[in-house]
């Protein structure tokens, strides 16, 4: 799993930005309702949804608006009642795979929203299935270090975790990203909870099984400027690309 943890770091740093300016906090709703709709209004009893909501709250979204969400998704509440998961796939500049998640009301109009997002900035908005096979699913579970390894190991293994790797939560923070494959992801979460380790974060991710080094600075740029093109339409949910690139080019390309 070695060099997927520079663009994750980066996107938890673009979360928190995102989040001081609302900007997530459609995306955190629209994630509950559909958590619930799925598996119920009982947190307890609905892991995706207690997940939905622990995000929900490290990005300060009020308690209101939680329950709020659980009602519309439980049908106490209108609004929200088509929204479906849809993945869309394309190539960014320089043949960057890209997979997009959404939940959407209207696949026509987030269609049309992401191929004007990929088209302006040198991509395009291919068919289903052009570059999914790039990528595997994973279930991830983000331990706040620093820890002994030799122990997380342990733990992780009994909880079934396939690898793990570390990461760089924020500025402050150090950790470990534990890999599972996403019908273990509940296990693995109850077991390093159950070790006393400190949980930051816990999701499914797409992994590249490949990855294109990026080392030209307009090239970085433009990559990066449709990557946030495409996160900050309302109805996308996540983004992935199969890129890598230097850290300080990455700093740059983003000042």
């Amino acid at each position: 799993m070695a060099g997927h943890s520079k663009w994750a770091n980066i996107k938890r740093q673009k979360a928190r930005v995102d989040a001081v300016k609302g900007k997530t906090f459609a995306k955190l709703s629209r994630e509950i309702i559909v958590a619930t709709r799925t598996g119920g209004p009982d947190p307890a009893g609905n892991f995706q949804l207690r997940t939905a909501i622990d995000k929900a709250k490290a990005a300060g979204f009020p308690n209101d608006n939680i329950d709020r969400a659980i009602a519309k998704g439980s049908g106490q509440l209108s609004g929200d009642d088509a929204l479906e998961a849809i993945r869309y796939e394309g190539y960014g500049p320089g043949g960057v795979a890209v997979l997009i998640e959404a939940l959407t009301d209207n696949r026509n109009r987030t269609a049309a929203d992401l191929r004007a997002a990929f088209s302006k900035n040198g991509g395009n908005l291919g068919e289903t299935g052009c570059v999914g096979w790039m990528f595997d699913q994973k279930g991830v579970v983000t331990v706040v270090g620093p820890v002994d390894e030799d122990a997380l190991l342990e733990a992780a293994i009994e909880g079934g975790a396939e690898s793990y790797e570390a990461t760089q939560i924020d500025d402050d923070r150090d950790g470990f990203d534990v890999f599972c494959d996403p019908s273990d992801l509940e296990t693995l979460n109850n077991a390093l909870q159950a070790a006393d380790y400190a949980i930051a974060q816990v999701e499914n991710r797409w992994i590249p099984s490949n990855t294109i080094d990026v080392t030209d600075t307009d090239h970085a740029r433009s990559l990066l400027k449709m990557m946030d093109a495409l996160e900050d339409l309302d109805d996308v949910q996540s983004v992935t690309a199969n890129f890598d690139m230097a850290e300080d080019l990455m700093a740059a390309s983003v000042a």
